[in-house]
């Protein structure tokens, strides 16, 4: 498994899924065209890129290419990176047909393939001992005990602190927490849960 520094962005949960097996790094995901109509989900992005730098990594099919220069417009080119896979024709498994262009999309890409992909897009790969965040990433136990779940108000808790840190509302405790893992040390990451 890589270790990357950067977060990664991909369209869709299954790009995501596929992408997971291979590295271990903040994996977002667009939603598809879904971020054109989503602010807080580009400034969750453009966060992400300020603090560890970001790789598009999406479909090769034309909606892959309009989300890709969506973020070409939106993040400075000093924290943007692209990687490309290459054009596979055929159809994911999960699919009855191939897609409009006829070409598999990240998720169907094997992860040899992927791993390639990402290198020559000028992944940092990080060893072992230099992972980006110092010391044992947070836990849900991290979140339960600052009252950000499972606990009554929670939801109301949870809402304010993304609020403050202005990222999506409707963000769960778990993707929350792959943020706060992600975007942030240990030692930064515990001090926004006690504030």
């Amino acid at each position: 498994m890589l270790h990357i520094k950067e977060t990664i962005v991909v369209e869709g949960r299954y790009d995501k899924n596929a992408l997971s097996q291979v590295v271990d790094t903040l994996i977002l995901e667009t939603g598809g065209f879904q971020l054109f109509k989503d602010p807080e989900k580009l400034a969750l992005l453009r966060r992400a890129a300020q603090r560890r730098g970001l790789i598009v990594l999406t479909d090769s099919d034309g909606a892959g290419f309009v989300i890709r220069n969506r973020l070409r417009g939106a993040i400075p080119a000093e924290q943007l990176k692209h990687a490309y896979i290459p054009d596979v024709w055929g159809k994911e498994r999960r699919k009855r047909k191939p897609g409009k262009e006829g070409k598999l999309g990240v998720e169907g890409m094997p992860p040899q393939v992927l791993e390639q992909a990402l290198r020559r897009g000028g992944a940092t790969v990080l060893e072992e001992e230099t992972a980006f965040r110092s010391g044992p990433p947070l836990t849900k136990g991290d979140l339960f005990a600052a009252g950000l779940s499972g606990g009554p108000g929670s939801g109301e808790k949870r809402k304010a602190l993304l609020k403050r840190l202005e990222l999506p509302e409707h963000m769960s405790a778990n993707a929350l927490l792959a943020v706060l893992n992600g975007c942030y040390s240990r030692e930064e990451a515990e001090e926004i849960l006690n504030c």
